[in-house]
């Protein structure tokens, strides 16, 4: 029997608990992953919340890289050993999967929120004989072991970074940096606002920097991330509080942008963003709003006129299989240097690290089991 140290969370707001669990061994199609490193997602903490019906106890996490410890029946082109990065789980075999979008796989819900196998409801962890909510985002790396589908591997070829931070490109900074490489696609010349400037902003930015976006403009709040943002490619940054953001953003670029990028949720700043739309520019959206029912108020014709256009994002549009080793080339390039926003901090100190975190004390949170 296995056996390993989890977070586990109990109740919506509350502190997750340090516990040991067992883990089964890996079913059909599936391995277990002794975890390295797993990033801190704000994800991670509205799904705790209960942003959409979670079942608890529950082991979440959902940016983890390891190393192969054991494979199931059925598992090809990876061995006991392997050095991988752990994403999101998507079926491989409708629509969505067949044209290399499967962050919008048709069973996408079910394979990554159901705190459970959809094969047989079976959950790869039990603390005695209570079994505890696994296969967050097909995986629950807030652990020392997790179990989850080969698909949902990638392979850790030639990268710099240290393995432990290599999590990290599975969710935040390739959600940030496939709004503008796919999403978007921007070319040299396109003209950028990005709302937000932690990890999913930052990592837009220097996806914008890398396709020659200008000017580059940063909406953050915090000074020191505002400098951090100017340091990675922003062109121009904004603090939010310095008065009307639509008319500032103008001031910019008074053509309107091509482009707005909201990582906050907020619905007015999502709003701003939409009034300082060029012609036919797009917003994408992935902040997740602090009420499951926010909404925002659109002007049909004010939409239609010039073309805009409004875009829900999942992961970046990401194929991921292809899409991080991509990422893993910028960085080792020096274009993409995500692993300077982390600071890690012991799985025993998940608590004090999402309360470091909301202070604004560091950008990006990579947990050591």
């Amino acid at each position: 029997m296995t056996t390993c140290t989890a977070a586990v969370a109990h109740g919506p707001h509350s502190d997750f608990v340090l516990e040991e669990l067992t883990v089964q061994e890996p079913q059909a199609g599936e391995v277990r992953v002794r975890v390295a490193g797993v990033g801190l997602c704000h994800t991670d903490l509205v799904f705790r919340d209960q942003i959409a019906t979670y079942p608890f106890p529950a082991v979440f996490g959902h940016e983890g890289a390891g190393v192969i410890d054991a494979i199931g029946e059925g598992v090809e082109g990876f061995s006991v050993g392997d050095k991988v990065i752990v994403g999101f789980s998507s079926c491989g075999a409708c629509p969505r999967c067949d044209e290399g979008l499967p962050s919008y796989c048709r069973s996408f819900v079910p394979l990554n929120y159901a705190g459970m196998r959809v094969t047989d409801g079976s959950r790869a962890y039990a603390n005695g004989d209570a079994p505890v909510a696994s296969h967050f985002f097909g995986q629950s790396t807030f652990a020392t072991y997790a179990i989850t589908r080969a698909r949902n591997l990638v392979r850790v070829e030639g990268s710099a970074a240290a393995l432990e931070m290599l999590g990290t490109l599975a969710c935040g900074f390739q959600t940030g940096a496939g709004a503008i490489m796919r999403t978007f696609d921007c070319q040299p010349g396109t003209s950028l606002v990005v709302f937000g400037g932690g990890p999913v902003g930052l990592a837009a930015v220097m996806a914008a920097k890398i396709r020659g976006c200008a000017p580059i403009i940063l909406v953050e709040p915090v000074e020191t991330r505002r400098a951090v943002g100017r340091e990675l490619g922003a062109t121009d940054v904004i603090d939010p509080a310095a008065g009307d953001l639509a008319a500032t953003i103008r001031a910019l670029v008074p053509e309107g942008v091509d482009f707005a990028f909201d990582t906050t949720g907020n619905v007015s700043v999502i709003e701003a963003g939409m009034a300082a739309l060029g012609s036919h520019g797009a917003i994408g959206l992935v902040g997740v709003p602090r009420e499951a029912g926010a909404s925002i108020t659109v002007n049909i014709s004010a939409l239609m006129t010039p073309g805009h256009r409004i875009y829900g994002i999942i992961e970046g549009d990401s194929d991921q299989q292809n899409f991080i080793p991509e990422l893993i080339a910028h960085h080792a390039a020096g274009r993409f240097p995500f692993d300077r926003l982390v600071q890690t901090f012991p799985l025993a100190e998940i608590n004090d690290a999402i309360a470091a975190q909301a202070r604004g004390e560091c950008i990006k949170v990579v947990l050591i089991p």
